[in-house]
């Protein structure tokens, strides 16, 4: 039993670990800002460069919907399409940007606990090239993930208090 254990143990260690490097990341936050204020930063594609530094701009070609396409123009880099996969309304959804021999998805989700909710940004790479773009790019936006995470933090908070 004590062994199981280890096992067990190690085996969430790494795990994690895996999930934290340049092919696979993520960064949650804890905001008092409502859900649904988070919910429509994220679904306002033009303004995705209002808190994502790496980011000159976005469009959505079409409505906020799975299989709608858009593009993003990175400071640095070419242009790249988007499409997005998959939505669960005020909850979740997750768009994909290919790549030469794979992908970059992109999950932005949300969970609720009481009166607060912690918002999330996953990022990973598929594909017979995931290690060459986790170096090339996703040690970049890992590196400022935290700080975009704390801009939306800021928009969301102070936009989203009512006048008095």
């Amino acid at each position: 039993m004590k062994g199981m254990l280890t096992v067990a143990f190690l085996t969430a260690a790494i795990t994690t670990q895996a999930q934290q490097r340049h092919t696979h990341f993520s960064h949650t936050l804890e905001t008092t800002a409502s859900a649904e204020r988070i919910w429509q930063i994220w679904t306002d594609v033009p303004n995705w460069n209002q808190w994502d530094r790496g980011l000159q701009s976005a469009e959505l070609r079409g409505p906020f919907q799975v299989g709608t396409k858009g593009v993003l123009i990175p400071d640095k880099g070419p242009k790249s399409t988007f499409v997005i996969d998959s939505i669960v309304p005020n909850e979740s959804y997750t768009f994909r940007t290919k790549l030469p021999l794979g992908s970059l998805y992109v999950r932005r989700y949300l969970t609720r606990q009481a009166d607060k909710t912690l918002f999330t940004h996953e990022v990973w790479f598929t594909g017979l090239t995931k290690g060459l773009f986790g170096k090339a790019l996703g040690k970049n936006y890992r590196a400022m993930l935290p700080d975009v995470m704390k801009t939306i933090n800021a928009i969301a908070v102070s936009n989203g208090r009512k006048s008095e």
